[in-house]
């Protein structure tokens, strides 16, 4: 039986009466988070009063997008928070309906995706207002019908979940092997020839082409326009012709996301061609996976946070501040045995990220069975 949601639907516009009341959430395509993890550090307005309240077991979503998706979460992580004025909030209104672990699966669906997608409003950036999201059907079977879904689903993801920690894991391990072989490089406890990142490494920024050239679908005379987004969805790709295109990466270079919160993000690279929005790093002296990891370490991150400059809107990287980073260089054999071990953790990532990517499958097909 199909419903429309704002049948068991009701939004809810419960404010904070004083700063700070309660945490401060941050929805994303992976859920609702406290914003000091997320972030870690708080990047809301200092004063958050007359902020949306927000109860566990009720759901909020980004009404703008820039990718012309929208992902209602429901708040897991914690008993209340609070969410920018400009997040729609809303709950259920009525008992024995609906369980709220099933509307948040059917949220996550291709069928939620394409419902909304007919009524987004905007070109850039689109939005979806919640009165127009109730209008949305929902197939919605018995509530034990709905338990037995959500039972196989909380199955997948929990396998999901656990592959994730895995590759977290892994690549935690290889960051602690590089203080472990090279020191801490502020420090530089083994008294490496220390060399000014520009002698090291060359930046090459991005470059952008009119959106008139923009396209979306492959042919042999384009190529891919690399952005941002594209490292957290591929739903979608933009193309631009070849002779569009100025800067260029291969999926073994370092690539650098240049705008923030957070700044100065280290990107596998994507075959094809960067916007401004990156810049690719190209090692002059020392080797890739070295370089790429130094580009990792903590110490730098919080150099460039501190450092950082204020474009368009964003946090932005000081460039001079960049290149005038200390590095230390070992010897080159100790860089080639970091990187047989960065070679055998990629493999055992492989494994991992191929079962990663047949339980996702699964669950697709699966949220299609129930939501399709």
């Amino acid at each position: 039986m199909k419903v429309s949601l704002g049948s068991f639907l009701e939004e809810i516009t419960e404010k904070t009466t004083k700063n700070d009341q309660y945490p401060v959430l941050t929805s994303s395509k992976s859920g609702l988070f406290l914003q000091s993890d997320y972030f870690n550090k708080q990047v809301a307005s200092k004063d958050n009063t007359g902020y949306k309240i927000i109860r566990k077991g009720q759901f909020t979503y980004r009404a703008m997008s820039d990718t012309g998706e929208f992902f209602p979460n429901m708040l897991e992580c914690a008993e209340i928070g609070i969410v920018s004025p400009a997040y729609p909030v809303f709950g259920i209104s009525r008992e024995n309906v609906v369980e709220p672990e099933y509307l948040k699966y059917f949220f996550q669906s291709d069928e939620f995706q394409h419902s909304i997608s007919s009524f987004a409003q905007g070109s850039t950036r689109t939005s979806v207002k919640f009165e127009k999201m109730k209008t949305v059907l929902i197939n919605l079977p018995s509530l034990e019908e709905q338990k037995k879904t959500i039972l196989k689903l909380d199955k997948v993801a929990d396998l999901i979940s656990l592959r994730k920690q895995q590759l977290a894991k892994l690549d935690e391990a290889v960051k602690a092997r590089f203080v472990e072989m090279f020191g801490d490089p502020i420090l530089n406890q083994k008294g490496f020839p220390v060399y000014r990142m520009d002698e090291v490494v060359t930046f090459q920024g991005g470059s952008q082409p009119d959106k008139k050239f923009f396209e979306y679908v492959p042919t042999a005379d384009n190529i891919r326009l690399i952005q941002i987004r594209d490292y957290k969805t591929d739903n979608y790709i933009t193309y631009i012709p070849k002779s569009k295109a100025k800067r260029f990466c291969t999926a073994d270079d370092i690539m650098i996301g240049r705008y923030g919160p957070p700044i100065f993000q280290i990107l596998q690279g994507i075959e094809g061609s960067f916007n401004v929005a990156l810049m690719k790093a190209t090692p002059k002296i020392g080797r890739r996976e070295f370089i790429r990891y130094f580009l990792k370490q903590d110490c730098l991150l919080r150099y460039l946070e501190g450092m950082s400059q204020r474009t368009a809107g964003q946090d932005g990287i000081q460039m001079d501040k960049l290149k005038a980073y200390p590095v230390p260089m070992p010897p080159e054999d100790m860089q080639i045995d970091f990187e047989n071990l960065v070679k055998k953790i990629k493999n055992q990532k492989a494994t991992i990220q191929q079962s990663l990517e047949h339980l996702e499958m699964l669950k697709k097909s699966l949220m299609q069975q129930y939501f399709g």
